[in-house]
């Protein structure tokens, strides 16, 4: 492994970048509502053009990838993420609109994030790790130190420099996949099939039954993750009236480091824990941090439901990757790109909802949260028939 040890690097940088281009924005959507004069639905659409674009390249990665191969594609993707954080710096100023010009920049960062997460996994499950299981939990909790770093690092940088000068900050932010997509060039990388094999088509991934179970439960991981990450700032400002900085502290910042806590954990005791148990409990503790968030009026307790939403929902998406492999031989990167667009639509889908929801109740966020239950409950039952299957020996 010690040739690998660059690859993996950078595919761990990918996943931060990743993190950035998809939680940076919400740090600043308060300040882009009072700059621009954005509506809470607006806002929404933000979330929602962002995870499409993301949707776009998932469905699109079969015939992208292939011709292309691993390095051009991962080339494209961190070109796509800098001009896409850069831009929320100028655009929203040289477009004929500010609005135009944000949803432009979330195309650019929806697009190269979704590349990222079609490519990365696949490309360290190709390396000759021990335990696969283990290699893509550690994988994916770069996401959650990215997430982490996006929000500690903004946070010290708007107390510090000022909430006005968040431009720059986008800038500097942009300088990350700008590096990494450099270094991308360089790395050895290990093809996911084995040389005379073949990999299953996206036809053939679709005649398997089974593949819908895992796919609906990546739609309903995704979608929980981020039905609360993408709304935890503005909730902790406008729904609990807490500051900016405790609020993006004690929502996302503590969300994000409980979300890799997890991920970290199972990892390091892969070997002692049975993945699906591991995942069955953290979605039944994912549906009481739903319900702490929206039910408790006292602002501690309803953060710290928040908060604890991280904890429970880390397993979900590094997990059914890792589930899915075990039991559909050969998916390649077709079986990658489909789990990522099923888990896309569910990122869509749970912000999206909840912003709606809450604007159609005059602004109650926790209306939203409370709608979103039922996404770790949907998680739940797939996993419960998965156990089911198994029990049959149909998987």
């Amino acid at each position: 492994m010690k040739k690998y040890n660059l690859t993996l690097f950078v595919s761990y940088v990918g996943y931060v970048i990743q993190a950035l281009v998809i939680n940076f924005a919400p740090l600043l959507f308060i300040t882009f509502s009072e700059e621009y004069n954005l509506t809470l639905s607006q806002i929404s659409t933000l979330v929602v053009v962002n995870f499409t674009s993301q949707l776009t390249m998932d469905f699109l990665s079969t015939w992208y990838v292939d011709r292309l191969g691993y390095r051009k594609t991962a080339l494209a993707a961190h070109i796509s993420a800098t001009l896409g954080i850069a831009g929320l710096a100028f655009l929203p100023q040289i477009m004929p609109t500010p609005f135009s010009g944000l949803l432009i920049s979330m195309v650019l960062c929806g697009m190269g994030g979704g590349i990222i997460e079609v490519i990365v996994s696949p490309i360290v499950e190709a390396l000759p790790t021990k335990s696969k299981s283990a290699s893509m939990s550690l994988l994916h909790s770069f996401y959650s130190w990215g997430q982490l770093l996006t929000v500690l690092l903004s946070t010290v940088f708007f107390l510090k420099i000022g909430i006005g000068s968040w431009k720059i900050l986008a800038l500097l932010w942009a300088l990350v996949p700008f590096i990494n997509g450099i270094l991308f060039t360089f790395v050895p990388i290990v093809p996911l099939v084995k040389e005379g094999e073949k990999g299953l088509t996206v036809k053939e991934i679709l005649k398997v039954r089974v593949f819908y179970v895992f796919a609906v439960a990546m739609l309903a991981g995704g979608a929980a993750e981020q039905a609360i990450i993408q709304w935890a700032s503005a909730y902790a400002e406008s729904g609990l009236g807490i500051s900016k900085t405790a609020g993006d502290l004690l929502g996302p910042c503590v969300f994000a480091f409980l979300m890799g806590l997890s991920r970290v954990f199972y990892s390091l005791f892969h070997e002692k824990i049975k993945l699906i148990n591991f995942m069955i409990g953290s979605s039944a503790l994912l549906m009481i941090s739903f319900l702490m968030t929206s039910l408790c009026e006292n602002p501690v307790l309803s953060l710290s439901g928040c908060a604890l939403s991280g904890l429970a929902v880390g397993i979900a998406w590094p997990g059914m990757l890792s589930l899915t492999s075990r039991h559909i031989k050969n998916g390649g990167t077709a079986m990658f790109a489909i789990l990522a667009f099923f888990g896309d639509v569910g990122c869509i889908i749970g912000p999206g909802i909840t912003g709606w929801v809450s604007d159609m109740a005059g602004g109650n966020m926790r209306s939203g949260f409370l709608v979103s239950v039922i996404y770790p409950l949907m998680m739940l039952s797939m996993l419960l028939i998965i156990c089911r299957l198994k029990r049959k020996r149909r998987i």
